[in-house]
């Protein structure tokens, strides 16, 4: 009688071992793969939030007056040009409230300032109330080639090029921690506030790693103002401690 043919109990055991070794090189391999491209995903997540955030501060920054703009610690602040013309006269007496214009191709809404920049005045006078001073009383209406305010006011000095801007509210962005924050609609100060309080408060990232880094350059004669600005971003919910940083700098260039 012949014997049956079959495996041992060795051979079944060996058989066993090597597919528990290549499924957990499998397994291994697939957690390493995935890791790996959420990795990848979550780099691009944040370099694709940086750009967003560099281009939200890069078109908002262009369009501030620059003489106006002031950093201090985390925050960064500015006064926005709404539009621009050039004046025929400032206010004059008796009433010293109508300024007259070249018309706005746009015209800007009411509630806001003119703005008559001349040689030697002070940020600080940008966001005061003085009277004389650069920046006007609350504009009541503009008609025409006329720009009414809604109280007597006085402009110290004359625009080299008869320049008059009109501006909007202060604008600032706050680091508060993680967080970072856009503030609108606030009161102007002569002394700039670190964060402002009132207004709007509008998120702009909440995964900041480390300080921001704001920093100014004024224009002079030759060359437009110019501010800097580095932030670092991480992912908080995964655990990770990759970072990725994005420096930008942006040039204004509508000097007075």
């Amino acid at each position: 009688m012949r014997g049956a043919k079959g495996f041992t109990l060795v051979e079944l055991v060996m058989v066993i071992v090597i597919l528990a070794i290549v499924a957990t090189i499998s397994v291994q391999f697939v957690s390493l793969s995935t890791r790996g491209a959420l990795d990848v995903s979550a780099r691009q997540q944040r370099a694709l939030q940086g750009v967003v955030i560099g281009e939200q501060l890069s078109r908002q920054l262009r369009e501030a007056f620059p003489l106006s703009i002031r950093v201090s610690g985390q925050c960064l602040e500015w006064l926005p040009v709404l539009a621009a013309t050039n004046y025929i006269h400032r206010t004059q007496g008796p009433g010293f409230d109508k300024i007259d214009i070249v018309p706005f191709s746009q015209v800007p809404a009411a509630g806001n300032r003119a703005l008559i920049y001349g040689y030697g005045a002070t940020t600080s006078e940008l966001y005061g109330s003085t009277n004389p001073g650069p920046v006007s009383t609350p504009i009541a209406g503009i008609a025409g080639g006329t720009i009414t305010l809604s109280s007597a006011h006085r402009f110290r000095q004359q625009s080299p090029e008869r320049r008059l801007y009109v501006i909007g509210s202060p604008v600032s962005v706050c680091q508060n921690g993680r967080m970072l924050y856009r503030y609108s609609g606030y009161g102007r100060t002569t002394s700039q506030p670190s964060p402002p309080t009132g207004g709007v408060r509008e998120v702009m990232s909440a995964n900041l790693s480390g300080p921001v880094d704001f920093r100014f350059t004024p224009p002079t004669y030759q060359r437009a103002a110019v501010v800097e600005f580095a932030l670092t971003l991480k992912d908080y919910d995964t655990g990770s401690d990759e970072t990725t940083t994005t420096r930008q700098e942006v040039q204004i260039r509508n000097v007075p």
